[in-house]
């Protein structure tokens, strides 16, 4: 089947590699895995094979169409839908899915941000995305920080381009994310990191003097008091160094 550019589909077919992709998604004791965009079902096969039940939301009408009758004897559910669109109530299930690289930012935060938390996510997306959400000091990012803030977040395989159809430009790599019972800090406080991340290429002190109002001679006091270098940029500080600034901002 064709694939639609405009929905980013590519299509992983390797059976060893979504094997791995579903084995990473088993938690004992759960039964329910919710897959975003299972396009032509290679994924939900493997899923079928670990779930006793599979919801699979897919927004191409095509696609979900035909699906059922490929699992016959499944407990399979199809919903035609936008995945961030779609309320998703369910409860004691995980996430999993081949993401579409230009909504993964919203995908990520979605299914983090959900009252009935998912006991795991896996998604496969883009490589440098998936490095980025997982990156440790002096390569932090805001979106980084907001999944570390709620999950425990690691990295699974590279999957090379060579494996989809049609090759997408860069190679992918799956992301998990064990979300956690209560955040590490308040999720406020990661409204001044926002700041700090406005210009990435500039330095911290510029970004925070040009989006909270105060003058260079505070925030530069405020970085030392707290052991940041005056000369470091947002990607340099963990969630620890913003919850500290944060309080000194609010205050």
């Amino acid at each position: 089947m064709k694939n639609k550019k405009a929905l980013g589909q590519h299509w992983l077919k390797n059976r060893a590699i979504l094997d791995e992709i579903a084995d990473l998604a088993v938690v004992p004791g759960i039964q329910i895995c919710l897959e975003i965009g299972p396009g032509l079902g290679t994924l939900t096969s493997s899923l079928l094979g670990r779930f006793k039940k599979v919801i699979a939301v897919e927004y191409d009408a095509e696609l979900a169409r035909k699906l059922p009758g490929q699992f016959p004897g499944k407990d399979l559910e199809i919903v035609n839908a936008d995945i961030l669109d779609y309320e998703i109530g369910l409860s004691n299930y995980v996430v999993a899915g081949n993401i579409p690289y230009y909504i993964t930012s919203p995908i990520v935060k979605k299914t983090l941000e959900l009252e009935h938390k998912p006991a795991r996510i896996v998604l496969l997306m883009q490589k440098e995305v998936a490095e980025r959400i997982a990156a440790a000091e002096g390569k932090y990012s805001l979106l980084g920080l907001y999944a570390e803030n709620l999950a425990e977040v690691n990295l699974g395989p590279v999957v090379l381009a060579q494996e989809f159809t049609p090759p997408p430009k860069v190679h992918s790599q799956v992301l998990i994310l064990d979300p956690r019972k209560e955040p590490i800090i308040n999720p406020r406080d990661l409204k001044l990191a926002k700041i700090g991340f406005s210009a990435p290429r500039k330095k911290l002190i510029a970004n925070l003097v040009a989006g909270t109002g105060q003058n260079r001679d505070f925030w530069k006091q405020q970085l030392v008091k707290n052991g940041i270098n005056p000369d470091a940029r947002a990607e340099d500080l963990g969630l620890l160094d913003w919850e500290n600034l944060a309080k000194i901002w609010y205050n």
